[in-house]
């Protein structure tokens, strides 16, 4: 596949026509991985050139929906870097635990993996009754595999190594029902999960929280963006709440650092006062 295939001067065409034709702003996007997966669409859908495949995008509406599925990145997996989620269990979660109400945003949510764990997180320390997990992504196609608590029954077992490895001592498959080659996940760990479209880049805050968590979605974006979700973050936690990012992901040379202290070992940040 090579880069050539799509210009540079061409990419930001079509995030022009992006912005101006449905609002979808991915400018603050970084550049090297947008364009490694616009050219890999190009040569996927074996495009004759880019005046079809820009008229293509703005004109035909199963195709712009193919496009933003293309170019948005969704690679996830339950209990994801069990170091993470064992902080969370052991020390996140159980502070938090003193709320009459604990809200969570899981921003960039992608197919729910993640959204899941922490509902199991919950189920175990016996909090999931108070808790209400917000999770949100800019692609709708993923927001409804999402909702449907079904995974590939082939990751069951990375899952359940995962599951273990943060800290979990039930039988990982007491909490889904295996049908043909999905594994669907009970009704009561999604019944706390609220699933919404929520574009980090134009959207505000829309809610207070206690605990926000965004992993593996600020690398792929440049460094004023990263920048201006920070602040949204900020803005939408409350005092002494934690924001969680990703393990290549940083709050360290941001606007909002002074105003965060870091746990020890995971990348976990509290807001002090």
């Amino acid at each position: 596949m090579e880069l050539s295939a799509i210009s540079d001067e061409q990419v930001e065409i079509l995030l022009s026509d992006l912005l101006e034709n449905y609002g979808y702003d991915f400018t603050g996007y970084s550049r090297a991985s947008l364009k490694r997966r616009v050219v890999r669409l190009y040569t996927l859908d074996k495009i004759t050139g880019f005046t079809e495949f820009r008229y293509k995008i703005n004109n035909d509406p199963v195709y712009f929906k193919r496009f933003v599925e293309q170019i948005t990145v969704n690679v996830t997996e339950m209990f994801r870097d069990p170091g993470f989620f064992k902080t969370l269990r052991n020390v996140v979660l159980p502070r938090l635990g003193t709320y009459p109400l604990i809200r969570i945003w899981l921003a960039g949510c992608s197919t729910g993996e993640e959204a899941y764990s922490v509902s199991i997180l919950l189920k175990e320390l016996n909090l999931l009754h108070k808790s209400l997990i917000y999770a949100t992504d800019l692609n709708p196609k993923v927001l409804e595999k999402a909702s449907q608590g079904m995974f590939p029954l082939t990751n069951m077992k990375q899952y359940s190594e995962n599951y273990i490895a943060s800290g979990g001592q039930q039988d990982f498959s007491s909490y889904y029902t295996a049908k043909y080659s999905l594994a669907k996940f009970d009704n009561e760990l999604r019944s706390k999960i609220i699933f919404s479209t929520h574009n980090l880049v134009s959207d505000h805050s829309f809610n207070e929280f206690q605990l926000i968590l965004c992993r593996n979605v600020l690398i792929y974006f440049d460094r004023d963006l990263q920048h201006k979700v920070l602040e949204l973050f900020n803005n939408s936690l409350e005092d002494l709440g934690y924001l969680g990012l990703g393990t290549k992901e940083t709050i360290d040379f941001s606007n909002i650092a002074s105003k965060f202290k870091r746990l020890d070992h995971e990348k976990i940040w509290r807001k002090v006062n």
